[in-house]
């Protein structure tokens, strides 16, 4: 008897199989339903996490961000953490949180990610599950206009900026020197501690390559500082000529502090390097899926002028793009892991949702929610000045609040976790509280809620 399926297909298809799975999402939206809103921590249960916590911490050699240890459990923004306490994650788990916490969608994908034969996804062994995730990433990067021909999947955002790297210093050598703007940040690798201007993630190490640090777009200056940009830039192209291999853009920065930079800074900064044979590469595994376009490149519209990007967070599975001419020399890349099953359907599950609803384009969801986010930042600035901005694009919104000083921000940030929203800090003189919007997830009530705790943290802290 011959068959057009495989057995893979057959079990998956299995009315027992099928039945379980309903059984499990019919649980899981029972439990939800025991979630309404915020709430404190346990008293039964605060002095065990406490202790986990404390023993964590040491066997880890390191403190946590905050006192967080999730319980496994959620619904939608909601995140409940092991001392039975439930916050508004409204930072998304520095972004992979994009569809909230407990997502059926993604136990869905995760129940089927469980059945499937391969745990790892790596150099050697993949499911048929990745070519289509390959040619969905494609697809989206190249939907308006081809810019990309290939899609390299690996373990994490860094990783993928780190293949982005190789890619860029085989195409260009002997060259080996890289163009980074001030606030980047992109991981801690070896190599990219040696590229964020941070130069205490590096204490210690050894330099890999020399990286050149240039101002970036300053919004209150945009024609000065594109001529400041450019001048840094040629003078170091005339003091190393031929050394610079690649030019690293973030075009929101993240971690710097939510800064955004313009459609014509990027253009000019771009075609400058060009003209010198400087590789344009861009890393957004910040920006990915928050703007109104998938990706941050095309909202500015550099399609014309990128040459090698990557992405992660809101991607579940992390990836390098580049062009044909970029393509690497065999042996260049390749890994044991390049992400779990797990991760591959979440992030087919992911994508198809996106692709299904209605939050691109102007009047899509994520403007909406980012527009209502920043009237009301915008309201309690004008009536209490208690803080400044809001900042960034699309659902990665910041504000400044006590003029930036990086103690009392840090500090309002973990009263903040403890009176129900976990946000998290960014840049430096000023620092800023950032959100990362889970906008699957939320809606304009949501929204409400968790800024109204926002706002009595932030006047209980100023009085």
């Amino acid at each position: 008897m011959t068959t057009t399926q495989t057995i893979a297909q057959t079990f998956a298809q299995d009315s027992r199989v099928k039945e379980a799975k309903a059984m499990l999402l019919d649980a899981l939206r029972d439990h939800q339903n025991s979630i309404e809103g915020v709430r404190p921590p346990h008293p039964g249960m605060q002095a065990e996490t406490h202790a986990i916590l404390s023993r964590f911490e040491e066997q880890r050699a390191g403190s946590l961000i905050f006192p967080y240890l999730g319980s496994g459990f959620g619904k939608g923004p909601l995140v409940e953490l092991a001392d039975g306490s439930v916050k508004y994650d409204m930072i998304a788990g520095i972004g992979v949180y994009l569809m909230g916490h407990s997502n059926p969608v993604l136990v869905d994908a995760n129940i089927d990610a469980a059945l499937s034969d391969v745990v790892i996804h790596g150099n050697l062994l993949q499911n048929v599950d990745s070519t289509v995730l390959v040619d969905q990433l494609l697809r989206l990067a190249n939907r308006d206009t081809h810019v990309f021909d290939h899609c390299y999947l690996t373990s994490s955002g860094v990783m993928a900026g780190e293949n982005s790297l190789k890619i860029a210093f085989q195409k260009k050598h002997p060259a080996n020197r890289i163009f980074a703007f001030k606030r980047n940040f992109a991981g801690r690798t070896l190599a990219f501690s040696q590229i964020n201007d941070k130069p205490g993630l590096r204490v210690g190490l050894p330099d890999c390559f020399p990286v050149d640090h240039i101002p970036y777009f300053d919004q209150a200056r945009p024609e000065e500082s594109t001529e400041q940009t450019k001048q840094a830039i040629m003078d170091r192209i005339l003091l190393h000529r031929g050394e610079h291999a690649a030019i690293i853009f973030e075009l929101v920065q993240g971690e710097g502090g939510f800064h955004v930079g313009q459609r014509l800074f990027f253009r000019e900064i771009m075609k400058l390097c060009r003209s010198h044979g400087i590789a344009i590469l861009v890393d957004e595994v910040q920006t990915f899926a928050r703007l109104e376009t998938p990706f941050a490149f095309q909202y500015f519209g550099l399609e014309d002028l990128v040459d090698v990007l990557w992405i992660g967070k809101a991607s579940q599975v992390c990836a390098t793009f580049f062009r044909k001419e970029f393509a690497p020399g065999k042996g260049l890349m390749g890994q044991t892991y390049t992400s779990t099953a797990s991760m591959v359907r979440s992030s087919l599950a992911t994508l198809k949702h996106l692709n299904e609803g209605e939050y691109w384009g102007p009047k899509g969801k994520i403007n909406r929610l980012a527009r209502h986010t920043v009237n009301r930042l915008e309201a309690f600035a004008a009536e209490t000045r208690l803080i400044e901005g809001p900042y960034g694009l699309g659902s990665m919104i910041a504000f400044t609040p006590f003029g930036g000083d990086g103690d009392k921000v840090s500090a309002f940030a973990q009263a903040l976790f403890k009176n129900g929203v976990i946000s998290l800090t960014a840049g430096a003189n000023p620092t800023r509280v950032r959100f990362l919007l889970p906008y699957t997830v939320l809606d304009e009530a949501e929204i409400d809620k968790a800024l109204e705790i926002v706002f009595s943290t932030l006047r209980s802290f100023a009085s």
